[in-house]
């Protein structure tokens, strides 16, 4: 029997989900009215219309990194690593040399409140849930359907840099760290390649845990202990 249909329709499902992430992310949530509040319920509306559609085309929990046997090894890996990040904020904040490192202009006249809805709403389900789902769920799930590993991994994990241009930006102009174009742009290309390297490390942790929760773990310490972070040392002077 020639698949040879099906693995054109696997490939157009992939490539397109790769076009409609980088979009999502660069220029649809940008443009949204109401930021960031309709920015979050915009992407948790988006997290269950993937998996949905995802479950739809015949991916299982396991593909997805969500099976209920994984979760133990999951919440081992994840756990590990997350203490780890909480170790390395306490370093940076405790040593002052080291503070204006965790610094972020845009935390500036955030009181507690607004600190912590960004921290324990904001960040878990308009950023790390979405892109867990999103990255080292189901396009990865689809890639590997259709290529080697290697590419399958290698893939999802440019898309997930290049999801980060648009925010790049945002935090350039916010910190005012970037003067010229070349300069901008020299600054966005590191952040893709950094990003991309973070990419590859989720990934990693989701393969070897076998599940999502292990880099939803990690990258949800980075992120809200970063905000909590960037809080007290941008206080801090």
């Amino acid at each position: 029997m020639d698949d040879r249909p099906d693995r054109r329709r696997l490939a157009l499902a992939t490539a397109g989900l790769c076009v409609v992430l980088v979009a999502w992310n660069n220029l649809v949530v940008p443009a949204l009215p109401g930021r960031p509040a309709t920015a979050v319920a915009a992407n948790v509306a988006a997290t269950g219309v993937l998996l949905a559609g995802a479950r739809g085309a015949g991916l299982t929990w396991a593909e997805l990194g969500l099976a209920r046997r994984r979760l133990p090894a999951g919440a081992r890996w994840g756990g590990a690593c997350a203490a780890l990040v909480l170790a390395a904020y306490a370093v940076a904040l405790a040593v002052p040399a080291l503070r204006p490192l965790l610094a972020d202009a845009r935390a500036e006249g955030l009181d507690g409140t607004a600190v912590a809805i960004r921290a324990l709403v904001r960040v878990p389900l308009g950023t790390v849930v979405w892109e867990e789902v999103a990255f080292r769920g189901v396009l990865l799930a689809l890639a590997c359907r259709l290529l080697r590993l290697p590419a399958a991994v290698a893939l999802s994990c440019v898309v997930f840099g290049l999801w980060h241009v648009r925010p790049t930006l945002s935090g350039l102009a916010a910190n005012d760290l970037a003067d010229g174009v070349v300069a901008t742009a020299t600054a966005v290309l590191l952040t893709v390649l950094w990003t991309t390297a973070a990419g590859l490390l989720f990934t990693w942790l989701r393969l070897r845990s076998g599940s999502l929760l292990a880099p939803v773990l990690l990258h949800l310490a980075t992120n809200s202990l970063g905000v909590l972070a960037a809080a007290v040392a941008t206080r801090a002077g």
